[in-house]
């Protein structure tokens, strides 16, 4: 009898009917559903962790070095917007058809991915394959909160957080594997990023099919928010594409100051439609008006900064610092993994024991500005050992808050906006996750440049260096990098490769005193979520049906 038939013939827990919620599962049933919903995971997960790595090598072949910044962004944009659609959507019609839709969507979008010709066809594709995977997270977490009692759910979830953090880490080395092939089969290597997709989601969709037929749901006989919708993309699209662009285009640019503009309108008009739809709004706005739900949102909006922003500079220090490829930074990156799998695992068992939680998202949240600090202390010639002691403070961090605060942002939120309340939590970590990437890149480029041209410049000022530079290898890699009023340009990073070790040290030093400050920045920002998690957040025992 496979798992399938397990959940099929095995009877579930059923509620009274006139509690308003659906029937509980057996933990059987529930490890079976729970299967399903990670290889759906998994795709959304790993895919943007696998393009990243590979991105500067698909731009050399696409032509678009300059425009590849747009195969990341349009991902992004669709995927933050499709989220709360999916869970008002997954609220009326049910979570197993809209789930099965997103995992369509998102190969539709892979397919077309696998053949883009073009830079900005990819950018296109891309965005298909965001409005499926803004989907496939949040109603996984949505359809596991269904079918769990409130203080059994964190030991669920965290199979979710383990997913997600397994694919940080297998995702660069899959994309440098196959950006590191011309071709395979006959195709350029890296055009099965996307393709490997295919099988995965047909695997997934087998199971899914299978594994949710018997989950219960009880429909919402509500209308779709269509104008929130509306109001919502004018809101969100730009300030997301000025969250990712602001860095090139300026930040005070005419265009930024459009796309400003241009957000706040649609943010206001999306308050306005929300607050006039009622029960039928895409973010009902009472929602808010639970302290629970209120500070899990801010919560993952907060530390959703911290964590997206240390997740995009780490990478960086490792591979422009340390040296180390795309595939070699993602594999030293398994601290992070490991701690985050086991504490994981181990908080979940103990919420489910207990009911308790706040102890364990309060330590979460301090282990993981612990991990800021530890990062900040990061020098150019720093061993490996000390950048693992922050990947484990960050990983143990992450397994302890992550299902915390989504189990304390559902703990109070009716069955029937179980769909549109997980969404909300995504949606708010998404943007902080924007936001965080965006500005501790902007903070990184802004003080490296200045600081490398410093160290630089007291450098050659010796005449064995200025020597040194002056030979042919070195001049040929310091030019177009060098501006003839000593700026430096740090559109590229190749050089340092072919850069003899005594003049690189001083581009390494600038680019880690930046690092320092991005890093003590995140540890400012996450302190926030400290003290909101230990003098704010009610200290709830989560019940047990």
């Amino acid at each position: 009898m496979t798992s399938s038939d397990a959940l099929a013939r095995e009877p579930a827990d059923t509620a009274p009917a006139d509690t308003g919620r659906p029937a509980r599962l057996t933990h059987r049933q529930i490890t079976v559903v729970l299967s399903g919903l990670m290889l759906g995971m998994f795709l959304g997960a790993l895919d943007q962790t696998v393009v990243s790595s590979a991105l500067r090598t698909i731009a050399d072949d696409l032509h678009g070095l300059t425009a590849q910044a747009w195969v990341t962004t349009a991902y992004l944009v669709t995927g933050t917007i499709a989220t709360p659609l999916y869970g008002k959507l997954s609220d009326i019609y049910g979570r197993r058809i809209i789930y099965l839709a997103a995992i369509l969507l998102f190969a539709a979008g892979s397919l077309l991915c696998g053949f883009a010709g073009s830079i900005h066809q990819l950018a296109a594709f891309r965005a298909v394959q965001g409005l499926g995977g803004g989907g496939l997270m949040s109603l996984a977490m949505t359809i596991i909160a269904d079918i769990t009692s409130p203080r059994a759910r964190g030991r669920y979830q965290g199979w979710f957080m383990a997913v997600f953090a397994g694919s940080s880490i297998v995702g660069p080395v899959i994309g440098g594997v196959f950006a590191g092939h011309d071709t395979l089969l006959g195709i350029d290597g890296w055009r099965w990023i996307f393709l490997i997709n295919l099988p995965m989601a047909a695997v997934a969709l087998s199971v899914i099919m299978r594994v949710l037929r018997r989950v219960p749901h009880q429909p919402v006989r509500r209308r779709l928010d269509y104008g929130g919708a509306v109001a919502l993309t004018v809101g969100v699209v730009p300030l997301l594409t000025v969250a990712e662009q602001g860095r090139s285009w300026g930040w005070s640019s005419a265009p930024a100051l459009t796309t400003y503009a241009v957000g706040a309108v649609g943010l206001v008009a999306f308050l306005l439609v929300e607050r006039r739809m009622g029960e039928a709004a895409l973010l009902p706005l009472r929602l808010f008006r639970t302290r629970s739900f209120r500070l899990g949102t801010v919560l993952h909006f907060i530390v959703g900064i911290g964590m997206f922003g240390a997740m995009t500079t780490l990478p960086l220090y490792l591979q422009l610092v340390q040296g180390m490829s795309p595939m070699t930074a993602g594999l030293a990156m398994l601290p992070t993994m490991a701690a985050n799998v086991v504490v994981t695992l181990v908080v979940g068992r103990l919420i489910s024991r207990t009911g308790n939680f706040k102890v364990h998202l309060v330590t979460g949240v301090v282990c993981i500005t612990a991990a800021m600090l530890a990062y900040a202390t990061l020098r150019a010639d720093s061993p490996m050992w000390h950048v693992s002691i922050g990947m484990l403070f960050m990983g143990a961090g992450l397994g302890a808050s992550m299902q915390t605060m989504t189990t304390l942002a559902q703990s109070e939120v009716p069955g029937r906006d179980m769909g549109a309340a997980t969404a909300s939590v995504n949606f708010f970590r998404s943007n902080g996750g924007t936001v965080g990437a965006a500005a501790f890149l902007s903070i990184l480029f802004s003080l490296a440049g200045a600081r490398i041209s410093t160290r630089l410049a007291t450098a050659l000022q010796q005449p064995q260096l200025r020597e040194l530079a002056e030979q042919e290898r070195n001049a040929d890699a310091l030019k177009g990098v060098l501006g003839p009023d000593g700026t430096v340009n740090l559109e590229d990073s190749a050089f340092l490769h072919t850069l003899d070790a005594r003049l690189a040290r001083p581009f390494l030093e600038g680019y880690v005193s930046a690092m320092q400050v991005v890093f003590l920045t995140g540890a400012a920002v996450t302190l926030i979520a400290v003290v909101i998690a230990a003098w704010r957040v009610p200290n709830l025992k989560l019940a047990d049906d």
